[in-house]
């Protein structure tokens, strides 16, 4: 069977992949055609939407102190999670706090997402800290 075939035969599946397939060359058609006159479209074609930069979450306030982050995208990826504030009320929260922050950013740099579990013996810490990184990505649109 022939691509003319293939296309009169299924009209699920490889349409879209007809499409697919001719798409990046008229992007790129698009944008030598551009490039040669000069236009600013070149360099809209190559314009990503994935959210990029430094976004603060909330603050959320727990029984042992306020919490909040701050998330740095680049190019639609977490590459880092920075704790602004800790809980800090008694020298049990600060040690606690302390501890489970470098394991919630290395597990939400894992998952990409605020989607991660709490550290065990850290849940008011493990809550707010994800609770104010969902915010941070909220505003990302991520």
């Amino acid at each position: 069977m022939d691509a003319s075939q293939s296309l009169t035969a299924s009209n699920t599946g490889t349409t879209t992949a007809a499409t697919a397939r001719v798409a990046p060359a008229a992007a790129a058609s698009t944008a030598a055609a551009a490039a040669s006159t000069g236009t600013a479209a070149a360099s809209t074609a190559t314009v990503s939407s994935a959210p990029s930069g430094t976004f603060t979450g909330s603050v959320i306030h727990t029984q042992f102190g306020d919490m909040q982050v701050s998330v740095t995208i680049a190019n639609g990826t977490i590459n880092e999670v920075t704790p602004l504030q800790l809980t800090n009320r008694g020298g049990r929260s600060v040690a606690i706090s302390s501890q489970a922050a470098p394991i919630l950013r290395s597990e939400v740099l894992s998952a990409q997402s605020a989607s991660v579990h709490n550290v065990s013996g850290a849940t008011y810490t493990s809550e707010g800290y994800l609770r104010s990184l969902q915010s941070a990505l909220d505003t990302a649109g991520f």
